[in-house]
């Protein structure tokens, strides 16, 4: 103990720049303190952003799910009305480019859907379902403004006319003050006349002659003999 004192007594001097060397330490360590807590806040709203974008991310899945069948909606309306189809023949017309194009747009789109808002958990493949729903729905647009805008205007006079005829010939097929026989000509007529005009896809066709068949009260086979 005595020799500390009597080092002390001699070096007493050295008490002030140790002070600050222990100063600088001990700010020194509050500093890292600060910053190891502002890295441990930092990860914590991080991983907080991260939870809250999984959640926004299955709602931005939902919401596109949701417009996909908007459009699918949109076009199953041409596809179950016979009528629909021929009014506004275009919409299955594969000669003309811009019906082409939102086809292909639905190929794509149904391709990339996802069973369930779930399957989806990259940004890149959600980016891609969106990019395709997007090009969908502006592919649908056009085509079907097109399609509104030309009508029957590429058909020939005697083309119009059959067009014509086998939309009154379908309304008998679908009155239900006709006949059953009345009906059954109606329809096959009406076949005969779309022959080589509009193509009728098969979703198209399988719902007409259902419908005709029920109202016949026969089976299918019977609404679609020639």
């Amino acid at each position: 103990m005595e020799p500390l004192l009597d080092f002390l007594g001699h070096y007493w001097w050295l008490v002030f720049p140790l002070s600050g060397v222990v100063g600088g330490w001990s700010q020194a360590w509050s500093k890292a303190s600060e910053r190891r807590h502002q890295r441990k806040l930092e990860l914590y709203r991080l991983k907080n952003q991260a939870l809250s974008a999984e959640k926004v991310h299955e709602n931005d899945v939902a919401s596109l799910m949701s417009a996909h069948d908007a459009v699918n909606g949109r076009w199953l309306e041409y596809e179950l009305d016979v009528g629909k189809l021929i009014d506004f023949p275009v919409m299955t017309d594969v000669r003309e480019p811009l019906t082409v194009a939102f086809l292909r747009a639905k190929r794509d789109a149904d391709g990339l859907r996802p069973s369930s808002q779930s399957d989806i958990l990259s940004k890149s493949r959600l980016d891609e379902y969106r990019a395709a729903v997007r090009s969908f729905e502006v592919a649908f647009d056009v085509a079907e403004r097109e399609a509104r805008r030309i009508r029957h205007s590429n058909f020939s006079a005697g083309e119009r006319h059959r067009l014509a005829t086998a939309r009154k010939l379908l309304r008998i097929a679908e009155d239900e003050a006709a006949t059953p026989a009345e009906r059954q000509t109606a329809y096959k007529r009406a076949r005969h006349e779309l022959e080589g005009l509009i193509v009728l896809p098969d979703a198209t066709r399988a719902a007409l002659e259902e419908k005709v068949a029920r109202m016949l009260g026969t089976g299918s086979s019977t609404a679609t003999r020639p």
